[in-house]
Formats: C-alpha cells, sequence, structure tokens
C-alpha cells in the first residue's frame, strides 16, 4: 500500500523560491522544528511565512520582535487595569473575582490555543536579548508555558508552524542555533529576478523587464549606499513604471532613471545614487 505523503510546499501566488528552501521548509514542517531565516532586508524571508500560510490555507500569527519586548508578554498579558476599573465602577458583564477573565493572549499563546495548526511568524529575533531567545526556544520545544496568577499551564492544542527571521544586526545565541534548522536567504540572481517579477506583472513586456533588471542590479552595485533597494523596492518600481504613461524604455536604456525615491528611501543614498546616475551608461 502507497504510503500517504503530506503536501509538499513549493511557493505561492506571488512567492518564488528555489528548491533547497523548498526543502529545508517541507523538512523543518516534517520534523516539527523552527526554521531560521537569515539574510538582506527584502530577500523575502517574512513573505515566505505568509506563503506558507496562504499555500496550506493556516491562520498567519505574526510576533513582532522589540528590542524591549519581555517574553511573557509574546505569551500572554494579565490586564490589571481593566480588572481594576471594573471593582471600581462595577458596571462589566467580567467577574472581577475571576482573574481568568482578564487574561489576554499574546501571539505565542494565540498560536497554542487555536483550534486549528497554525503558522507562526517571530520576526526580527535578533532583536531581542539572549535570554529573551532562548526562553523562548524552550516554551516553543515543551509547546507548553505556565500562567502563574492563575496557576495553569497552557499546552499547545495543535503545534504551530514555526518561521523565525533575522537580519543578522546581532549574533544569535549557540543553544537557539542548535534547536533550529537553518537557511540563508541570499539576494536573488538576475534569472530568479526575472521569475519573481513575472510573477507579479505576467504580461510585462521583455524589454522593460530586462531594462529595469539590468538597471536594478547597477543601481544595487554603486558604492556608498547604506540601504541597498530590495526586491519590494523592484516591484514598486515596475509598478509605477509601467504607471507613467508618458514613460519611455529607451529613456531607461539610455540612463535616464525616474522615481528614484521608490528605489532609495534614505536622503545620503537618494543623493548618492543620483551622483552615480549621471556616470551611468547602460
Amino acid at each position: 500500500m502507497a504510503e500517504n505523503h503530506p503536501p509538499k510546499f513549493a511557493g505561492a501566488s506571488k512567492y518564488v523560491l528555489d528548491d533547497e528552501l523548498a526543502k529545508i521548509v517541507n523538512i523543518s514542517m516534517a520534523l516539527e522544528m523552527p526554521l531560521l531565516l537569515k539574510g538582506e532586508p527584502g530577500t523575502g524571508k517574512t513573505m515566505l511565512a505568509h506563503a506558507v500560510s496562504e499555500a496550506f490555507n493556516m491562520k498567519l500569527i505574526v510576533l513582532n520582535v522589540k528590542s524591549s519586548m519581555k517574553l511573557i508578554d509574546a505569551l500572554y498579558q494579565y490586564d490589571t487595569l481593566t480588572r481594576l476599573n471594573d471593582s471600581r465602577f462595577g458596571d462589566s458583564k467580567r467577574e472581577v473575582s475571576n482573574i481568568e477573565e482578564y487574561i489576554r493572549m499574546g501571539k505565542i499563546g494565540q498560536s497554542f490555543v487555536s483550534g486549528e495548526r497554525v503558522v507562526l511568524l517571530i520576526d526580527e529575533i535578533d532583536k531581542a536579548d539572549t535570554d529573551f531567545q532562548d526562553d523562548m526556544l524552550d516554551v516553543l520545544d515543551q509547546m507548553e508555558f505556565d500562567i502563574i496568577e492563575i496557576d495553569k499551564t497552557i499546552r499547545a492544542r495543535h503545534r504551530p508552524v514555526i518561521v523565525i527571521t533575522s537580519n543578522a544586526k546581532k549574533d544569535l545565541s549557540d543553544p537557539f542555533l542548535g534547536r533550529c534548522n537553518f537557511h540563508h536567504i541570499a539576494f536573488p540572481e538576475p534569472d530568479m529576478m526575472r521569475r519573481i517579477i513575472g510573477v507579479h506583472f505576467s504580461e510585462i513586456d521583455k524589454e522593460l523587464l530586462d531594462s529595469a533588471i539590468r538597471t536594478f542590479y547597477r543601481l544595487r552595485e554603486i558604492k556608498g549606499v547604506e540601504k541597498k533597494p530590495a526586491t519590494r523596492e523592484l516591484i514598486n518600481w515596475v509598478r509605477a513604471l509601467r504607471a507613467d504613461a508618458d514613460f519611455k524604455v529607451k529613456s531607461l536604456i539610455k540612463g535616464d532613471v525616474p522615481y528614484l525615491g521608490i528605489l532609495f528611501k534614505k536622503s545620503p543614498d537618494y543623493v548618492t545614487a543620483q551622483n552615480a546616475i549621471s556616470r551611468f551608461r547602460i
């Protein structure tokens, strides 16, 4: 009898990926291990979780990590202020003596109590301190945590699909790295970028596509730029070029780069790019 295998992730309607990334996503889901993604901003780390959510029709829960965040904030919050107000004014339908009515689940807590399996995206984990990182993985390993105010243990009803992203602003601890599968998403090569643009603009003119891709990679090579334009900037730039009825591809071929502010979002980068473009001969 043939063995039944779960469906494989191969991308989504607006997400193109290579075979290696597809394999690490699928093996992480099969092994029920968190997948840690690194890579420069704009390489699609965050969007991968959205794509997995779409591909398997799972709810997506996003924990945006902040530098000041404590793990308990990601697990649950005890709303003492609302309870105090209820006890003072007495016009609430909640029972003030029942503390559980004032417990609100954080993002990890929501993923545990969900009635169906979800995708949990933990975005920019490198912003958190080491204790947060390691304690969080303890919770995700055990799939449970305690709410001390009501002496109750919350156990995951379904183990979530966990995607963790890092922009590599600081090193993650060895114990943290040891408990995750890891993949570095390199910035797309031009051929892959053509596929990505093709997914977003199915009927794009080939001359525009080739010229835009060529110009984009020239712009990324400009020296002295702090934040290079990424895939999302390219998509928005192409959208702007196509929307401009007066735009001519030949002007781009000659080195004229309109809508530079879509590609470069920092003033020094914008000025640096402007100066470099004056020397372009594509």
